[in-house]
């Protein structure tokens, strides 16, 4: 978890919003950062968290996570956190010789027709379960579940149309964060030539996708390289995009440097670093 990003959004672990999209995306540069973040964040809130990690394994997330100082086998083994770790459940189904049938939440991989539908029923049934009853003393103060996906694009490889991505995000946005009063957190990798993204998927690919997340979300972090190149002292840029408690439906824009450390990470104002001052 990270402070001074904290500090920019103005949340901390016992104050934050609910009923929030926020819509993670990188270019030129790796936003996985950004997910780890808010997955030890939500984790440390006391949030019912279900992660759908479709880019890396459950043991590199508790890896990075445990550095973080958050353990991911204590949230498990105390049911906070539901896990559906995408890589092992693909090679599951994909691999004919392989013992186990993985997990009907990806069943799209048997049936590409069937869309994203097995998937969301998952996502349903790990909030809704976390949630237990709405009603009673046992229930009072219990924070709101919590989405996390790493990362969608990965399912449009996987043959997932556009729409049937979008499809499933609405679906998840409707039911975490409006019925649930909860938070959805998706990670859209970006890191392709601008000539390959039309060829992403078989309907208008990567960057109809993130057009079409773009008009969801109610925060954006968005990160990219220098613009003017590498350095060894600054990783990269991130814009951050809010529409939170906005009636007017406008956004307000800021841009941040930032460098990644072994136990976390530093954003600072451009042009402020102490590695070009």
């Amino acid at each position: 978890m990270f402070a001074e990003l904290n500090s920019i959004l103005n949340v901390s672990p016992d104050h934050f919003g609910t009923g929030e999209f926020v819509l993670l995306s990188d270019r030129g540069s790796d936003a996985s950062f950004l997910m780890h973040h808010f997955l030890g964040f939500y984790l440390r809130a006391g949030c019912q968290v279900c992660f759908i990690g479709l880019a890396q394994s459950l043991s590199h997330y508790s890896a990075v996570s445990q550095r973080l100082g958050v353990s991911l086998s204590q949230a498990k083994e105390k049911g906070q956190l539901v896990f559906l770790e995408g890589l092992n459940e693909s090679l599951a189904i994909l691999n004919p010789d392989g013992v186990s049938t993985g997990s009907e939440a990806m069943d799209f991989l048997r049936n590409p027709g069937a869309g994203l539908r097995g998937l969301f029923h998952f996502v349903h049934s790990s909030v809704n379960h976390s949630r237990g009853t709405e009603v009673g003393a046992g229930n009072a103060g219990r924070r709101p579940p919590v989405l996390l996906v790493d990362d969608v694009s990965v399912l449009l490889s996987l043959g997932v149309s556009v729409d049937a991505v979008l499809d499933f995000s609405h679906y998840c946005r409707a039911t975490v964060c409006s019925q649930l009063k909860g938070n959805v957190v998706m990670l859209l990798r970006c890191n392709r030539e601008e000539d390959d993204y039309e060829d992403v998927g078989s309907d208008g690919g990567l960057e109809r996708l993130r057009r079409g997340l773009s008009h969801q979300y109610s925060l954006a972090l968005h990160v990219q390289g220098l613009p003017t190149g590498y350095c060894r002292d600054i990783h990269g840029q991130v814009e951050v995009c809010d529409r939170r408690r906005r009636a007017d439906g406008q956004q307000k824009k800021m841009t941040f440097q930032y460098k990644v450390h072994d136990r976390g990470a530093s954003f600072f104002a451009p042009g402020t670093s102490s590695a070009v001052l």
